[in-house]
């Protein structure tokens, strides 16, 4: 496990070095955003065209991984909105909170830090469940907000939502990828060297602008956040393990890769989708920054205790 956390120590060296640079105003939030622009629409986008056009299509798509993976998170999604009813909470504030307690960061920490530390095959899993969490996760907090707010679900919803997934440059390019594999066409090398190089860009750019984003975020409502920080870093990857080792058991490193990638800390963007719908937002905030200083020690025993097994 030592080793373990020396591994991933990099990692979160390169966000703490972000993060410094946001409080210091090394970095101001309008950079931080423009190299978050970078590297969502050209450099991970490259990224996962690549990993997906260049794999065998039986190798990445897994019908019992998404199940099980669904199942898991799904669970850590009805208990964390439990919870909020109990306490009294609408549907658009329980929905936030639940997607604080189920969605990690797998874009832009989990697939280059899961990639080096449990090889290149932990790719094809890994965009497997980031493209659950996009299609699943991203359209249910659409509906369940604007269906708690105007009671029903709307034509404008449904349509909201498709265009969301057609926009999103991560399901664009790991569609196409997928493709283009499924296809069997070789990717040409210029076109091969063109996607290393920018591809090559996302992962110091995306951990540095983690940390960035983290400079401007709140430590408010901390017992909240600590709780949805204890779903997400705990429960979830704990229910994932039940889901895919016992429930709808898969490989051993299929599994490994999906409970790894479920321990990651609270993913950025629900903080956008809070703050754009204006539900929640400074809870979305502490939650992330709290459960991504703790993922420095939870994500390594977690990867840890799964590589020992």
């Amino acid at each position: 496990m030592v080793e373990i956390f020396l591994r991933t120590l990099p990692f979160f060296v390169i966000i703490g070095l972000g993060y410094w640079a946001g409080r210091a105003r090394f970095f101001t939030e309008e950079a931080t955003a423009y190299l978050t622009k970078f590297v969502f629409f050209f450099a991970l986008s490259a990224m996962l065209f690549r990993f997906a056009a260049t794999l065998p299509f039986a190798e990445i798509f897994n019908g019992r991984l998404i199940v099980g993976y669904l199942i898991g998170t799904l669970a850590v999604y009805a208990l964390a909105s439990l919870v909020a009813w109990i306490r009294g909470l609408d549907i658009p504030t329980a929905a936030v909170e639940a997607q604080c307690a189920a969605i990690g960061n797998v874009g832009f920490l989990g697939l280059p830090m899961l990639a080096m530390l449990l090889s290149e095959a932990a790719i094809g899993p890994v965009m497997l469940i980031l493209a659950v969490d996009l299609v699943v996760f991203s359209s249910l907090i659409v509906i369940l907000i604007n269906g708690g707010r105007d009671g029903k679900l709307t034509v404008k919803t449904l349509r909201l939502i498709g265009f969301g997934l057609l926009k999103n440059p991560m399901i664009v390019s790991i569609s196409a990828g997928l493709i283009w594999s499924a296809l069997q066409i070789p990717v040409p090398g210029p076109m091969n060297d063109f996607l290393t190089i920018l591809g090559g860009a996302a992962t110091p750019g995306a951990l540095f602008a983690i940390g960035a984003s983290l400079a401007g975020k709140s430590a408010e409502r901390v017992q909240i956040a600590g709780w949805l920080s204890f779903c997400k870093l705990i429960v979830h990857p704990a229910c994932v393990a039940v889901a895919l080792l016992w429930l709808v058991p898969v490989d051993t490193f299929s599994a490994t890769v999906a409970i790894a990638a479920a321990a990651l800390p609270v993913a950025g963007n629900v903080y956008m989708l809070a703050a754009h719908y204006g539900v929640a937002p400074h809870r979305a905030s502490a939650a992330i920054l709290l459960s991504t200083a703790a993922s420095i020690l939870t994500v390594p025993l977690i990867i840890g205790w799964l590589t020992a097994l």
